[in-house]
């Protein structure tokens, strides 16, 4: 396909080439191991115009509210049983903004396929085939480009993120890198598990509720047989669980037997939102590895048989992006200073912090450079 036009988002005409090399890479490689029923990948040109065209409908709004869509790459007859228009719709910003108030739920997705030189939209779908092209508008000016899973898992790879002029590519080399932490690795696509109810599955689940009510928190994840973490938390804990609540803990451990997938997604889904709806409280959500809970509105506080933490170790998962060695008072508010505390006196020990502005922070150990490492995620969890 071959579409001639002037893009007037320049930001498309930069990301363009680098998503749909990505594209082909991961296609060529889920053909070599044998994959089926893979979607189509759009040519450079197709990424630039749908971007181009979503960008301008991101600006503008419908009755009063912006325009919060998703655009999916695919033909009707690769998506299941897809609800199809009597008519080709033509794929403009106008479009756009009048479908979107029926179309913004989560996992409803617009389809976007092509005839000649040009793009149209051909119905709506909430199944999409492995390695599927997705573009989500999720607010005026911010766009994010993402993959279907080729295991299919429900979280979709972030691969770029667009914001007004700005444009950040995610780097999937970085999962390689040492000390990274498991739950990096599978959200960068290196260790992904297939099963839903896997742990660090469900981790990523509470860190992109954590980010979504916008409330701000912190969640510290402590090993299960070890209670070393009270040392840096203040006594008396002002919200203690006993016994340890196991919500979530026992739906992971349950085998989902006759009942269907879906009925266990959504009992997961309610409880990872219990956790994540405590971590608006002031103060740390505390769970230990087995996603048992233990407490919440927990004060943090240096060890008594530690030292304050002075340096940490910055990396954000992007093309382009170095570590930086910040000293601990420049890498945010009073959540990241206490949560590179906590990592820096337990260093078997988790902690992610959301920001009431969107921004997400893993703080682990490096015991390779020796200091806390605190990874900003907020890129993949969009």
């Amino acid at each position: 396909m071959d579409l001639n036009f002037d893009s007037t988002y320049q930001a498309a005409v930069k990301v363009a080439g680098p998503v749909a090399t990505h594209f082909q890479q991961h296609m060529a490689t889920a053909l070599e191991n044998g994959e089926e029923k893979l979607a189509a990948v759009p040519t450079p040109k197709i990424i630039e115009r749908i971007i181009d065209i979503a960008f301008w409908a991101s600006l503008r709004r419908e009755e009063g509210n912006a325009t919060r869509i998703s655009l999916a790459f695919l033909q009707p007859e690769h998506s299941g049983k897809p609800l199809r228009f009597a008519h080709r719709l033509p794929l403009t910003p106008t479009i756009l903004t009048k479908l979107a108030p029926g179309v913004e739920k989560p996992g409803v997705h617009i389809g976007i396929w092509y005839e000649g030189a040009e793009l149209y939209i051909w119905g709506t779908t909430n199944k999409l085939p492995s390695g599927c092209f997705v573009l989500d508008v999720a607010e005026p000016g911010l766009l994010v480009v993402k993959q279907r899973r080729l295991l299919g898992l429900g979280k979709f790879t972030n691969i770029a993120m667009l914001k007004g002029d700005q444009v950040k590519i995610v780097d999937e080399g970085c999962s390689m890198k040492k000390d990274v932490p498991e739950i990096l690795s599978s959200l960068l696509g290196h260790k992904t598990s297939p099963i839903w109810n896997n742990t660090t599955n469900v981790l990523i689940q509470i860190a992109v509720s954590m980010r979504s009510h916008g409330k701000g928190g912190i969640l510290l994840v402590t090993p299960a047989c070890n209670n070393g973490w009270k040392d840096s938390i203040i006594q008396p804990l002002q919200y203690p669980i006993s016994p340890a609540f196991g919500g979530l803990a026992d739906l992971i451990k349950q085998d989902p037997g006759n009942a269907s997938e879906i009925f266990w997604k959504n009992a997961v889904r309610r409880e990872v939102e219990n956790i994540s709806g405590l971590t608006a409280v002031d103060g740390a959500t505390i769970i230990n590895d087995r996603q048992e809970l233990l407490a919440f509105g927990a004060k943090i506080t240096r060890s008594y048989n530690s030292t304050v933490v002075e340096q940490v170790i910055m990396l954000e998962p992007i093309q382009g992006g170095k570590p930086q060695v910040l000293h601990s008072s420049a890498i945010g508010g009073t959540r990241h200073l206490s949560a590179a505390q906590f990592v820096h006196d337990q260093r078997n020990c988790l902690a992610l912090v959301a920001s009431q502005d969107g921004y997400f922070t893993i703080f682990s150990w490096s015991p390779t450079v020796q200091m806390v490492q605190a990874h900003r995620i907020d890129i993949l969890l969009m």
